[in-house]
């Protein structure tokens, strides 16, 4: 009766989970009930990760293969698809077909990829909880493939830009421990490239890893990887620095085994502290590196940071400019502008506290007792809730390498202190002020926050990144000029905005009056209107070829322009979804997962307008709400395209025309299901403006 009573049960369970995943449901809630049923469904567990790896429904990716296996390294990879089969434990019948799925997997993975196999890959082994869902091999395929592309960081080879990024941020939390494995010359790929390339399938068990990645991929968040890796060595800090007599091969023999000690239960824990450690880490991290993982097509850039050369974690200037103004919690800086004292008294961020970076050679006693100051300035600022205040240091230079030669001995001085939330601007004082230039907002008056201030409290000029002044000293209008140089706001009717006068700590011997206000981050605000014939850009639309078109999209498209990361770094408004859907102008609705060049999607809506598509980006921790993620006129739409293979992915191109041709401006991307008759109604709405305008 009682075991009755239990499969009844079970069974009533095993159909919610079928019904919540039908549904497409993957709240951290249903993903908290999941890995806490200590008996996982295969099928129920498959479909879960099918829909979390976006391959519900793929065709046969296979089907075009001859299943030949003939490749020169065709022994080895048998032998190691046998390894994998033997370390499940299963039948000899099971075992063999599981073998066939496993070689013949890899093999078509290698020459659809011009691969070469070499036994130390440790991507095979991401197949190893794969095998536990009994997949037929089509799905088998799919989801591994699938995991590759989202989930494995391109360069994920020894010396790879995935390691030195770790070793940043490592240095980042725990200085101390980074020292120790510096100074063993233990490099982050020794130890845990296997961690990495195979998601730690390589060591945790397989209940273990399952249990993992139950979390992981519903997260849909690859670089929390970074994080769980950091976990695991903080967890073992003090084991690691006890091991100082031990060689490097030991220690890193010690280190590689740590997931092997992971169970089950630890699971929810380790997630939890990952999650806690990336709220503790600046957003450039993930923004700056967003090309380490998804589509092939979007490859490293070669001009793109060279992260073994870093000393320590660079952050963008938008990002520091943010931090302060907007988030009471997570990362704030405390900016140390190290350039020479003429420097920062002819202009400097306004809430950033000076430290001369020559004094470190010229005057050393002089020097210690400025860090005692920039430290105890540091701790009153956080104290007071000052808009300067950040437990985060961050240091800023010229952005001139060899100017910046002595605050680079001053980063490092820190780092030998093991200070902990130690990070450089990008660019240094050249890049902040070449940012304050491209976002200036016109038509400002004296009203608004001034960035960059002198020591005297007046403003001084900008500066381009040639060196070349952005304003003439000559100018009569002196003030008014600067202004719209060095200024910009925000207007805002969800924005109170008040003026405060605010003490800033300076290394002066005496405080500065500083004018500022707490002004979220800047967007220019256009008023809702109807199209008229003033929006006309160039020449008309009709007739002018191929400016709008809805066809198909060639594999290798050219206009990679992704508008919607274009403005991560602004504040987006967030609304009521239903409220915006119930907008009386709001003619269509159209649900969908808004695509990034990552390969990264979020659910989302796109409402239609007469004259407008919008954008609405779901927020996973407010339900019902969005952020309003872009906004788009319909007569700037140029191009509506869908992939051969894939017809609901659908790409918008918006731009103008000109005498040139046509100029692409931004490009969006967009998964949407029944995408024929969404499409077919935007078209129809935009010839609608389209006649408009020519008839006007």
């Amino acid at each position: 009766m009682a075991d009755a009573a239990e499969e009844a049960l079970h069974g009533s369970w095993d159909q919610d989970l079928a019904d919540a995943l039908d549904s497409g449901g993957s709240d951290m809630e249903m993903e908290r009930g999941i890995t806490q049923v200590q008996e996982h469904s295969a099928q129920h567990r498959a479909k879960m990760w099918k829909i979390a790896l976006n391959v519900s429904g793929k065709g046969d990716s296979l089907s075009p293969w001859d299943g030949v296996l003939d490749l020169p390294e065709q022994t080895p990879i048998h032998n190691r698809s046998q390894q994998l089969i033997d370390q499940l434990g299963l039948s000899e019948e099971e075992s063999s077909d599981m073998v066939s799925d496993v070689e013949s997997v890899i093999t078509f993975y290698c020459k659809s990829r011009n691969i070469t196999f070499t036994p130390e890959l440790s991507w095979p082994h991401l197949l190893k909880p794969l095998l536990g869902l009994m997949l037929p091999r089509s799905d088998l395929y799919n989801c591994f493939y699938a995991v590759m592309n989202k989930y494995i960081p391109r360069d994920c080879v020894p010396n790879g830009r995935p390691f030195h990024l770790f070793r940043l941020l490592l240095q980042y939390h725990e200085p101390e421990l980074c020292s120790f494995l510096d100074t063993k010359k233990i490099t982050p790929d020794s130890y845990a490239i296997n961690w990495l390339g195979s998601i730690f399938s390589s060591h945790c068990l397989p209940d273990v890893t399952q249990a993992l990645w139950d979390i992981y991929l519903q997260q849909a968040d690859p670089f929390l990887i970074f994080f769980i890796m950091l976990v695991m060595l903080v967890n073992a800090k003090e084991s690691i620095l006890t091991q100082e007599g031990d060689g490097k091969e030991e220690i890193i023999k010690m280190l590689e085994a740590f997931p092997s000690l992971l169970e089950s239960e630890d699971v929810e824990d380790l997630f939890a502290l990952a999650q806690y450690y990336q709220s503790k880490t600046p957003l450039s991290l993930r923004k700056m590196n967003q090309n380490l993982f998804g589509s092939s097509l979007v490859a490293l850039k070669e001009e793109d940071t060279d992260l073994s050369q870093a000393l320590c974690l660079p952050v963008s200037v938008p990002e520091i400019l943010q931090a302060n103004q907007l988030q009471q919690d997570g990362v704030r800086f405390f900016v140390v502008d190290c350039r020479p004292a003429e420097q920062y008294n002819a202009g400097h961020l306004s809430t950033a506290f000076h430290l001369d970076s020559d004094l470190m050679l010229q005057n050393p006693s002089e020097f210690a007792l400025s860090v005692k100051s920039l430290l105890d300035a540091q701790k009153q600022s956080l104290e007071s809730g000052s808009i300067a205040s950040g437990e985060h240091l961050c240091f800023m230079g010229s952005g001139r390498e060899e100017e910046d030669m002595y605050m680079n001995m001053v980063l490092a001085h820190f780092l030998q202190k093991n200070k902990e939330y130690v990070s450089i601007t990008k660019g240094g004082f050249m890049a902040l002020q070449q940012h304050l230039v491209d976002i200036n907002v016109e038509g400002l008056d004296s009203s608004y926050v001034h960035w960059i201030v002198s020591t005297s409290g007046s403003h001084s000029s900008l500066s381009s990144a040639d060196g070349e002044s952005l304003s003439s000293p000559g100018d009569g209008k002196g003030v008014k000029s600067l202004v719209n140089k060095m200024t910009f706001a925000l207007k805002s009717k969800s924005v109170n905005v008040k003026e405060k006068m605010i003490s800033f700590i300076e290394n002066t011997s005496t405080p500065v009056d500083r004018m500022s206000f707490n002004l979220p981050w800047p967007e220019k605000v256009i008023p809702d209107r109807h199209v008229s014939s003033s929006d006309r850009v160039g020449k008309p639309y009709r007739g002018v070829k191929p400016v709008f078109s809805i066809g198909d999209e060639e594999e290798y498209d050219t206009d990679e322009i992704d508008s919607s990361s274009m403005s991560d770094d602004d504040r987006k408004e967030i609304v009521n979804i239903q409220t915006w859907m119930n907008k009386p102008d709001v003619k269509h609705h159209i649900p969908c997962n808004e695509v990034k060049e990552t390969g990264h999607m979020f659910p989302s809506h796109l409402l239609i307008t007469a004259t407008h598509m919008y954008c609405l980006r779901e927020i996973a921790s407010r339900k019902g709400f969005s952020y309003i993620q872009s906004r788009q006129a319909l007569n700037s739409v140029v191009k509506i395209t869908s992939k051969k293979k894939h017809p609901e992915l659908i790409t918008f191109k918006f731009g103008s025309n000109n005498s040139a041709g046509v100029e692409i401006s931004a490009v969006e991307r967009y998964l949407i299901p029944n995408a024929g008759d969404a499409t077919k109604v935007i078209k129809q709405q935009i010839m609608k403006v389209l006649d408009a305008l020519e008839s006007s």
